[in-house]
């Protein structure tokens, strides 16, 4: 029987989830992908449980598909090694049904893309607009012949060129005022049992343990937006290089990696939510719907709950549904997600700036209060985080 065709704009996480998602709801899927390949290296990913919870519905285990470290514990450290919070894993498993966990990046994105039939990526094939006039889009790309379909997905990327297309009066992306450096180091011989985030005036520095002995560091600095040194390991050593062990064991490791090995990426969110998640039979998801600061670490976790969802909320994939129900899901979708969505999206922003304080009174009031709050408490706060994803009925 014929099925329904969605193309999706970008194979990122988001991407990918809807992609799988929406394959195994009987949709016949295309992924445009404007790279020539998904890429073999990058940075790591941090899975909480919302996003484990969304992954299973659709049939993937995460920590199967692309491995995963889960640390005996996280918390928020000072710049001398001072726990300001610190939380077991094993508790936020009690409470949640399972902790969260860390996997690579380009491990995770490639378990997701050959869960799909081979044939659904295409790579080098840039979406540069949807034509939806007629009420059944066309996409085009910039190498190959139009692409008719039911329904497209844009999940092409914080800077979105269809949400600017069809959305021109929408503000943008607003600068959150750091810079951020992200890398994998090889290192199982330092035994770092602990995911940690470290917050000094202005800067802070993250360590992520992954299965596979290498660990995901995080740093980020308040600079000008296009700030750029010459070589970004010096830039980290100069910087972090003074901070509490095993932050300068790390830091040697960085030094042995070529530079284009560290990544660079100012920090953008989305200026204000918006208006709605979709606009005739093109629904956003992920970055290009809501982009958020990385600071409560949802970013991804809510491109995967995205994609879940629009999939389940769409009709199965043969056409013999309604043609009426696509937009009706379309406008559920947007109905179930931009509320939710963009109250992370303010949160994220809020919590950054907490971790990007520069005055000495501030900051020292800041450590105080997060090292008065107990535990269960802390834990408590990230409820509505862990817990608020819910399939459809």
């Amino acid at each position: 029987m014929p099925k329904r065709h969605a193309v999706v704009a970008g194979a990122g996480i988001g991407g990918l989830t809807a992609a799988l998602a929406l394959h195994r709801r009987g949709w016949h899927v295309t992924v445009c992908e404007r790279a020539p390949e998904l890429p073999t290296t990058g940075a790591g990913i941090g899975l909480a449980p919302n996003a484990l919870r969304a992954l299973d519905a659709i049939g993937t285990d995460a920590a199967r598909a692309a491995g995963s470290a889960i640390p005996a514990t996280m918390g928020v450290r000072r710049s001398d090694g001072r726990w300001l919070t610190r939380t077991g894993t094993a508790d936020m498993a009690a409470r949640y049904g399972a902790p969260p966990i860390a996997v690579p990046r380009p491990a995770f994105t490639a378990a997701l893309a050959a869960a799909l039939p081979p044939e659904s990526i295409r790579y080098g094939t840039a979406v540069t607009a949807v034509d939806d006039a007629t009420g059944r889009p066309t996409v085009r790309t910039a190498t190959g012949p139009d692409l008719p379909a039911d329904l497209v997905v844009a999940a092409d990327g914080i800077h979105s060129p269809l949400r600017r297309a069809h959305f021109p009066a929408h503000p943008g992306l607003h600068y959150l005022g750091e810079t951020a450096w992200r890398t994998l180091v090889d290192a199982p011989d330092l035994r770092i049992p602990a995911m940690s985030e470290t917050w000094g005036r202005g800067e802070r520095f993250g360590v992520t343990p992954l299965s596979d002995g290498r660990f995901y560091l995080y740093a980020t600095a308040i600079v000008p937006p296009g700030t750029r040194s010459a070589d970004p390991r010096a830039e980290l050593c100069h910087r972090f290089g003074s901070w509490h062990d095993p932050i300068p064991a790390l830091l040697d490791r960085v030094r042995r990696l070529e530079p284009a090995d560290v990544l660079q990426n100012d920090l953008y969110d989305l200026a204000a939510p918006l208006p709605r998640l979709h606009h005739g039979r093109i629904a956003w998801v992920g970055d290009a719907a809501h982009a958020m600061a990385p600071n409560l670490g949802q970013g991804g976790c809510q491109a995967i709950e995205d994609a879940v969802i629009l999939a389940r909320l769409l009709p199965p994939g043969h056409t013999t549904a309604d043609p009426a129900s696509v937009p009706a899901a379309l406008a559920a979708y947007t109905a179930t997600r931009r509320d939710r969505t963009d109250a992370i999206r303010v949160r994220a922003r809020r919590a950054g700036r907490l971790g990007a304080l520069r005055n000495p009174l501030a900051t020292a009031a800041r450590d105080l209060t997060l090292r008065a709050t107990p535990a269960p408490l802390a834990l408590r706060a990230m409820d509505d985080l862990f817990t608020g994803f819910r399939l459809p009925t």
